[in-house]
């Protein structure tokens, strides 16, 4: 607390104690007001106890006590100034917001180029609002909220309001660390952001089939490595090389440029047997010291742009191949992708290891990516396991060709596996095991005991093909998970006893 005391000549002391900036002692300070009326005096005698309780706090004072200082004469600052509360006018520093703003975006070399696009576009509503030249100090907590109306104004999105808003906190934010303001005027300004679903968008299997029946080898390795790879397109889908593909324990590195600046360069995801097919086709088809998993340099090229990574015209050229294959385009073409691929990650593994796989958090991907889903609506409903068994059934029928009827027939091997060694060890795929291109080794399988005969192991070896071609066994594969432990197990018992033969 300060003291207040008039003197002999009509003037007024004020005596306080500061705290020493070493936090070791405390000081006493006297200013003299000079001659005024007793208000102002206890006026000027609360702005002081304002600045000594936020030095003793270490904490910034007031922003009505920092407008006050500003508007004072220089007599009376600089006899505040000599006690050590604050400092000398001629070394204050002063900043116009143009300046600023374009100076903090400049010297953040540690920022991703896209980063600083977006800081770019609340600069220029900054400038355009309340004028280059504008200094920074003399801005307000009130000027703020007319601010953010006239962003409101623009109608742009409440995610896109609420991100200028915070990109201006973070521009005053520095401003206040470098002795510009005393307070940052934007602290309380906000605006709430909307999470609508009027842009979301699943992308199914069979819409997906259409897509890639009407795409080159390298753009159906694109859009299988963005849809169920789950990989950021073009930045994750583009940077993916070979060294960092693993053959033999399934997994591949993952380098993310969106998110190396936070430590998390990299992350380490399944071959997932969706994305296997396509893998494999690129590995056999690349060039001797190829690279890149995507062969396409010129996508790179225009890609890695000053601004960073940006769809290097992607998008246009996936709508062209959407109108080919008869396929309305949805919104966010890429980002719904890997919703969608995240989304069906989070129905059959913890949403941790899901959020590990896709380089995100479980919070982020609850918020923004997870979605409901029609199926989610099937199994809640029972119909998808009514349809599965349906389907079963019908798949099963014996017909006049029934290799039943021939027992000297020889057993048929599972398709998509390829044996190698005495032992029965296994290779998916095509690859050879000799010099590692392509494969992933699996547990041994003993082929003569899992073969089925005829028609009916032609249709069961459909089973383990990602892709069947038979629509009605592909639905089984897909509703597999959502059945009942109990029907699954009524489901194999049929297939055993079609394959044994028995009535």
């Amino acid at each position: 607390m300060a003291s207040l005391s008039k003197q002999p000549n009509g003037g007024w002391l004020i005596q306080f104690t500061v705290t020493n900036g070493d936090g070791l002692g405390k000081k006493r300070g006297t200013i003299r007001t000079g001659k005024c009326a007793a208000k102002r005096a206890r006026s000027i005698k609360g702005r002081i106890e304002d600045i000594v309780a936020a030095r003793a706090g270490g904490y910034a004072m007031e922003q009505e006590t920092a407008d006050w200082l500003r508007k004072i004469d220089d007599t009376l600052h600089q006899r505040i100034a000599k006690t050590g509360l604050i400092e000398p006018r001629e070394q204050q520093a002063t900043a116009t917001l143009g300046g600023f703003v374009d100076g903090y975006i400049e010297r953040r070399t540690d920022a991703k180029p896209a980063s600083k696009v977006v800081w770019g576009h609340a600069a220029r509503n900054l400038k355009h609002f309340f004028g280059p030249d504008r200094d920074i100090a003399s801005i307000t907590p009130g000027d703020c909220e007319d601010f953010k109306l006239y962003l409101i104004s623009l109608d742009l999105a409440s995610s896109t309001t609420h991100k200028r808003l915070e990109v201006s906190r973070q521009f005053f934010r520095d401003a206040r660390k470098r002795g510009y303001i005393q307070h940052n005027p934007f602290e309380d300004v906000q605006v709430r952001a909307v999470q609508t679903t009027d842009r979301d968008y699943f992308l199914d299997a069979e819409t997906f089939r259409r897509i890639i029946a009407e795409c080159n080898p390298v753009w159906r390795l694109i859009v299988t490595l963005a849809r169920y790879g789950g990989l950021r397109c073009p930045s994750e889908v583009l940077s993916l090389k070979w060294d960092g593909v693993n053959w033999q324990t399934g997994r591949m590195v993952v380098h993310s440029p969106k998110t190396e600046h936070h430590g998390k360069g990299s992350r380490v995801v399944p071959i997932f047997p969706e994305v296997l097919p396509a893998l494999q086709e690129a590995w056999e088809s690349a060039p001797p010291g190829a690279i890149y998993v995507v062969d396409a340099d010129h996508y790179r090229k225009a890609a890695q742009g000053p601004q960073g990574w940006r769809n290097s015209n992607l998008r246009t050229q996936l709508h062209r191949i959407l109108k080919r294959a008869g396929v309305p385009p949805w919104p966010k073409t890429f980002g719904n992708m890997r919703i969608s691929r995240e989304t069906e990650l989070a129905a059959t593994h913890p949403i941790h290891v899901v959020a590990a796989w896709m380089g995100n958090t479980p919070k982020i991907a609850t918020k923004h990516y997870l979605k409901v889903t029609d199926s989610d609506f099937e199994k809640a409903t029972g119909r998808a396991a009514k349809s599965a068994a349906s389907a079963l059934q019908k798949a099963l029928r014996p017909t006049s060709a029934d290799s039943r009827d021939d027992p000297q027939e020889p057993p048929q091997p599972l398709t998509g596996l390829h044996t190698s060694g005495d032992n029965g060890e296994s290779w998916r795929g095509s690859a050879d095991p000799q010099n590692g291109r392509g494969g992933i080794r699996t547990a041994p399988v003993n082929i003569e005991e899992n073969a089925l005969h005829g028609s009916s192991a032609a249709k069961s070896a459909a089973l383990f093909d990602a892709t069947p071609d038979d629509p009605e066994l592909r639905e089984v594969v897909e509703a597999w998970g959502a059945l009942p432990a109990a029907l699954r197990a009524g489901i194999l018992a049929m297939v055993r006893q079609s394959g044994s033969g028995e009535g």
